[in-house]
């Protein structure tokens, strides 16, 4: 055997090494760090959502618990999807509230606000979370991940949907 062939049979066997699901090393900790920043994201978005439908108050009390109720339900689940996501790459996903805040972008947020300020404070928030997730999709496309892409393209539908919907209901 040369040098050289035995050299790109140690490289590859190298890349191996470092792989998982045939992603290299680097790869997996790029898109792992992306879908950690989203999940970071989506955790305080989701306490915040649990914290304004306990506290919302007024007359369209009725309306918006239901409705922060049923987006901290489905945030539940994308931070699920993304924890799982990042375990299919033998990582270990951000998981205490430590993390998550000093990682995240988005903030707490008081439980004092009015229910249109409470809205405000959750269209803010998609906008991130969009951000987050749009890096976290073009991460994936640089990477050859198309089941992070998909997952998460899944995610920006439903997520341009609620913007859209809390958008009209607080044009009043």
């Amino acid at each position: 055997m040369d040098n050289g062939v035995a050299t790109k049979i140690h490289s590859e066997t190298k890349k191996r090494a470092y792989s998982r699901l045939g992603y290299t090393k680097l790869e997996t900790a790029e898109i792992v760090e992306a879908l950690n920043e989203l999940l970071a994201n989506y955790s305080v978005h989701y306490q915040k959502l649990r914290n304004f439908h306990w506290n919302v108050k007024g007359a369209d009390f009725f309306d918006i618990h239901e409705k922060f109720e049923d987006q901290y339900n489905d945030a539940k689940v994308a931070i699920d999807d993304i924890a799982e996501r990042i375990r299919v790459f033998g990582q270990t996903p951000y998981s205490t509230m430590k993390e998550y805040l000093d990682e995240s972008e988005i903030k707490e947020s008081s439980s004092d606000l009015t229910a249109m300020e409470m809205v405000s404070e959750i269209l803010k928030d998609y906008e991130i979370l969009l951000e987050h997730m749009f890096n976290v999709i073009n991460v994936g496309l640089d990477k050859g991940d198309s089941g992070t892409v998909d997952m998460i393209n899944a995610m920006v539908k439903k997520t341009e949907k609620n913007h859209w919907m809390f958008t009209a209901f607080s044009k009043k």
